[in-house]
């Protein structure tokens, strides 16, 4: 199993990430933590480390996690 995925609830994001994800993904009125864990578990996204961050990439959307605090940094969609 994927270190992110064995690490999954110590997922967090600051009050600014939380409105960069609403923005770019275009969402509102929702658990953005919650939301980006049931992203992660989904067997079709792909997780991949590079670095100090976490790419997990399903259909075109694309979430950015540090790999050492599991801080949900952005998440945007593919155009």
């Amino acid at each position: 199993m994927n270190e992110l995925l064995q690490n999954i609830e110590k997922l967090h994001t600051t009050p600014m990430g939380i409105d960069r994800i609403q923005k770019n993904l275009k969402l509102y009125d929702i658990d953005v933590v919650a939301y980006c864990k049931e992203f992660l578990k989904h067997t079709d996204t792909d997780i991949t480390r590079q670095g100090k961050n976490w790419y997990a990439k399903r259909n075109n959307i694309i979430l950015t996690i540090n790999a050492y605090s599991y801080t949900i940094i952005t998440a945007h969609i593919v155009k």
